[in-house]
């Protein structure tokens, strides 16, 4: 392999990209390049930013998607989960032959299996890959599933790009199928804490209320838990919001109402909408968090 491209470098293309920079430091084992659709914006602020992170990572940032998948051996897509089938939907039109095409996104089983279809009708091999844990401070070793026709043929390149990579057995679908049902559980958490908190705090009883919730779940740390869930969905509520919208029609096509999803969902699209500015608020506490919330009218009914 001696070039790898990267469609979409939010935080979890930058993790990645700085993961094999750590490995490697330079020796340049394979080449990256990148492209994301924030060059795109017709924000001059939202692009001039995008162009910025490329600078800064010291990558080669593409004006275009044929520019950044031109002499790829393989792709990691890792966009936000709306724009996942319009990414491999428009990478198929420039993908060579034989292509392995990585699916990172938080994307329903049914999504993928369209982009799957969309890739390997233009020639290339696509992969089902689900990322299963927080990509900090894993960077590229953060945990993920392989599913697929193609994740036998891939594995080569998986070894290359040292991915701390498990095969599930299943066509294209079946790892996005445990990323959307632990999905319910992991976001789902940071919604009910968000409704918790937020209504315990206001009502002048959070710290009892934690107490009571470490009281009765001893060891998971309820108050830091509390700080770090608010500070990701604050940093990341769209993005999480996007994947909730997945999750829930996953649910809905197996024949479950989903409820918990389709809820979740409106918690992480109401504080991502506030679209604040989160720089330092991972040192922050709960309560700091929970106060800054609560100022906001948007949250009311």
């Amino acid at each position: 392999m001696k070039r790898i491209a990267l469609i979409g470098f939010g935080e979890a293309g930058q993790a990645f990209y700085q993961g094999w920079e750590q490995k490697w430091q330079g020796s340049e084992a394979f080449k990256i390049s990148a492209y994301d659709i924030k060059t795109d914006s017709p924000d001059q602020k939202v692009s001039a930013a995008k162009w910025q992170d490329y600078k800064s990572a010291d990558i080669t940032g593409c004006a275009t998607m044929d520019q950044a998948l031109s002499g790829a051996d393989a792709v990691l897509s890792l966009v936000t989960a709306d724009q996942a089938n319009t990414a491999a939907k428009t990478a198929a039109g420039h993908i060579a032959e034989g292509t392995f095409f990585f699916d990172g996104n938080s994307c329903a089983p049914d999504t993928k299996k369209r982009s799957a279809l969309a890739i390997d009708t233009a020639g290339g091999r696509y992969v089902d890959m689900a990322i299963i844990a927080p990509v900090h401070p894993a960077l590229h070793r953060v945990p993920v599933l392989l599913s697929g026709e193609f994740v036998e043929a891939a594995q080569s390149i998986v070894k290359q790009l040292d991915l701390d990579a498990k095969t599930i057995d299943g066509p294209v679908g079946t790892a996005s199928a445990i990323k959307m049902s632990r999905s319910v559980m992991m976001k789902g958490l940071e919604a009910l804490m968000l409704e918790c908190v937020l209504s315990a705090r206001k009502a002048g009883v959070d710290d009892i209320v934690l107490d009571s919730l470490e009281a009765t779940y001893p060891g998971f740390g309820w108050k830091e838990r509390a700080a770090y869930m608010f500070e990701r969905v604050m940093t990341h509520g769209l993005r999480r919001a996007a994947e909730m919208r997945e999750v829930a029609i996953t649910v809905d096509d197996l024949g479950l109402a989903g409820t918990m999803a389709h809820a979740t969902v409106d918690w992480h699209q109401r504080i991502g909408d506030l679209k604040l500015d989160t720089t330092g608020f991972e040192d922050l506490n709960y309560q700091d968090l929970a106060d800054l919330l609560l100022t906001r009218p948007e949250l009311k009914n």
